[in-house]
């Protein structure tokens, strides 16, 4: 899907997304912004790692991203977004401890890490729709992350993973 077909929703939840990025909000995102958002999911990359992935999606050779560029990049993911590897590892990011388990202690440390704030009760709305056994917690088995999709400030994390899962797998 090319930037010029995305919905205007879709275009505002990328340009959320992009401002978790651009932490002081110049409008683009550099190497140490994009170093501080990967190491708040638990990513550790190198300067030189970092500067490989803003060049991989630096068409204006500037060294940084805009936004007509994280646009482009994020549009053309648009139609693998649901595959079964990406839903494994975004569930791998919520899934802080690996027991295949995501609990509303994990989901709310992810999505603050992200710059959402969300109440305990946000939380818990959240786990309840995703929690198909009544366990209290999301199970990987089979599960979508749809019920993400419902809540633009989900969606615009979603992406943000999806953003560092693309820049890990360059």
């Amino acid at each position: 899907m090319a930037s010029d077909q995305l919905t205007e929703e879709q275009i505002n939840e990328f340009k959320e997304a992009f401002s978790l990025f651009d932490k002081d909000g110049d409008g683009t995102i550099t190497t140490l912004e994009l170093g501080t958002v990967m190491r708040s999911l638990g990513q550790n990359p190198t300067d030189a790692e970092l500067q490989d992935m803003i060049n991989e999606v630096d068409k204006d050779g500037n060294g940084e991203i805009d936004f007509p560029e994280f646009l482009s990049m994020m549009a053309k993911k648009i139609p693998d977004t649901d595959s079964e590897e990406e839903i494994r590892q975004a569930f791998q990011v919520f899934d802080k401890d690996g027991n295949g388990y995501i609990s509303a202690t994990e989901l709310k440390a992810v999505m603050e890490s992200l710059g959402e704030k969300l109440s305990d009760k946000e939380v818990d709305a959240m786990i309840k729709e995703a929690d198909l056994d009544g366990d209290g917690g999301i199970n990987y088995q089979g599960m979508s992350f749809s019920f993400i999709q419902k809540r633009s400030t989900d969606v615009i994390s979603l992406f943000a993973t999806e953003f560092v899962n693309m820049m890990l797998s360059k």
